[in-house]
């Protein structure tokens, strides 16, 4: 779920930026860095603790399920992606390299941190995560911060953001993962009224041909 909403938020947010903008939105070694700093992120999962619910039975792959929540969680990602976008080039009037290294910095913070909320289904603040991957998260998110102002910078083709971007990126963040939840919770309560509904109507059928 995680993997498929952020890359389709994406692709559909680097599509839609390369419509309008001059430049690409995110060097191929960037997306390449990008891709290693948050599979990095991602390696201490195995150790992550799980919800009793989840635990209760034996689960199996539903992909209409996947399916449905990356159609409707990935166009979030890509909302707050367009909004960077704005930050960027509207207040900051960043030019190729600073929307870049904007772009990379928020586009890595969102998907690290949504983890947090797409690995349980229902309140994060109740569902523990194992500490590894806090340390994980921010350990990755700080490197993703120095890099750009480190001598690692001129190789990825990143530049110093101003100190306000920071918070701005704070405060998008904070938002993105607020309206993350609030989607993530209509969407299962959906999926378990369809659910219901879809046995309701099973057992009808098997009534009546009984």
């Amino acid at each position: 779920m995680m993997g498929t909403s952020s890359n389709f938020g994406n692709m559909l947010s680097m599509a839609g930026a390369a419509l309008f903008l001059p430049f690409l939105p995110m060097l191929p070694t960037q997306v390449l860095l990008n891709n290693i700093l948050y599979d990095l992120s991602e390696t201490v999962l195995p150790l992550d603790n799980v919800d009793e619910a989840e635990s209760a039975m034996p689960q199996h792959w539903d992909i209409t399920l996947l399916r449905n929540f990356m159609l409707m969680l990935g166009p979030v990602s890509s909302l707050f992606d367009i909004a960077t976008f704005y930050l960027l080039l509207a207040v900051l009037k960043a030019d190729e390299a600073l929307f870049q290294t904007g772009w990379f910095i928020e586009s890595l913070a969102t998907q690290v941190l949504v983890i947090f909320i797409i690995r349980t289904r229902g309140n994060p603040f109740r569902s523990h995560p194992n500490p590894a991957l806090w340390i994980a998260a921010i350990t990755v998110l700080i490197l993703a911060v120095i890099i750009p102002f480190s001598p690692l910078a001129s190789y990825f083709g990143f530049v110093a953001l101003p100190w306000y971007y920071f918070f701005a990126v704070g405060l998008l963040v904070l938002m993105y993962l607020a309206l993350a939840q609030l989607v993530k919770t209509l969407f299962y309560r959906s999926s378990l009224a369809r659910n219901a509904q879809f046995y309701s109507s099973s057992k009808i059928i098997m009534i009546d041909r009984d």
